[in-house]
């Protein structure tokens, strides 16, 4: 249903002051994507996954109840992983490959992770 001239003119005016109060803001939400979004925290996912792994490998002999705290980040960094990655969507994986967002290995991975019984897009 679309805005009534009153409606509209409100939000204009909400969208004005706020551009006034904070124009860093608007510069960021106008320059995110869903696709950046979501990279950035499948890259942060990924960062985790790797202290997770670090923790549990160098900290098993000693104690192993830090080993279990590192297992349990892997698992919920892999979790996220997957979720952020089915949220992307194939055409948005096949985007972030083609302008460099994500390197093409990591790119393939991600999309058999999402469609595993179709081919990795080329």
């Amino acid at each position: 249903m679309p805005l009534s001239d009153e409606e509209q003119r409100i939000l204009d005016e909400i969208e004005a002051r706020l551009a006034q109060d904070d124009p860093r803001l608007v510069e960021q939400v106008g320059r995110t994507t869903l696709s950046t979004h979501l990279s950035r925290r499948i890259r942060l996912s990924s960062l985790a996954f790797g202290v997770g792994f670090f923790l549990m490998l160098f900290s098993f002999a000693t104690e192993l109840w830090v080993a279990a705290v590192g297992f349990v980040v892997m698992v919920l960094s892999a979790l996220l992983v997957a979720r952020y990655t089915r949220q992307l969507g194939r055409d948005q994986v096949r985007a972030l490959q083609q302008e460099g967002g994500l390197s093409s290995a990591f790119a393939r991975i991600v999309a058999r992770i999402r469609r595993p019984s179709e081919p990795p897009p080329q």
